[in-house]
């Protein structure tokens, strides 16, 4: 099967203006559904300048610095999900999808979405796992060593998507001292470089993540 989206790789831009930008086109696939049009789907790759995000019904108790001392700005947003950081060496993938032209649940989609990041770590031996009762992708789930690598928040209606999945290639993981990341307190947060003990072509994994989504999204 063919691809079903488009992609629009935005660079790094702020976080303000690719929210800006999600809720327009989420906006206009919302009524092409109401007015019976398809829906062009369209995948955003982005990379954030710093900023922390909360989801909907986020606890600002995770956020542990006042806003002069966290450095970077603070946005409460519609999707799920608690407080996280995006920043430069982050890849974020924004998919604004008709679920319906998917087959896919909302539930599958984010299985979908997990398992994207999970074969793509997976070149590179590391063994990406799904935590109970938490989004995202996990190292060494079950242990003391217990670590995010991917963070996941999504919005729906109407079958419609937005927000998606962060995923850490080279991200500073100094930035996540400052709250309690995705509302844990006991959990640790990693990238692909921290893990692989040096900085990764971000650009490359970049396109190996595209490969993995087409192939799960197709």
């Amino acid at each position: 099967m063919g691809r079903k989206y488009s992609v629009e790789n935005l660079g790094r831009m702020a976080y303000q203006d690719v929210w800006s930008y999600q809720q327009k086109l989420f906006k206009q696939a919302l009524e092409c559904k109401k007015d019976n049009r398809l829906v062009e789907n369209k995948l955003i790759l982005v990379e954030h300048d710093p900023v922390f995000t909360l989801g909907k019904s986020a606890d600002t108790n995770n956020i542990l610095f006042n806003e002069a001392l966290l450095g970077a700005p603070v946005f409460r947003i519609e999707r799920g999900g608690d407080v996280t950081f995006h920043g430069p060496g982050q890849l974020v993938l924004y998919p604004i999808f008709d679920l319906e032209q998917f087959d896919l649940s909302l539930r599958e989609y984010v299985f979908n979405m997990e398992e994207v990041i999970i074969h793509t770590i997976k070149r590179f031996g590391l063994n990406g796992m799904r935590a109970a009762g938490a989004s995202g992708v996990w190292l060494d789930v079950g242990l003391p060593t217990e670590r995010k690598i991917a963070a996941l928040g999504v919005k729906a209606s109407r079958h419609v998507t937005m927000h998606g999945v962060a995923f850490n290639i080279n991200t500073d993981l100094s930035w996540f001292s400052k709250i309690n990341p995705c509302g844990f307190q006991d959990k640790g947060v990693t990238s692909l470089a921290a893990e692989l003990g040096e900085p990764q072509d971000f650009r490359e994994i970049q396109e190996l993540v595209e490969e993995e989504f087409l192939a799960i999204f197709s």
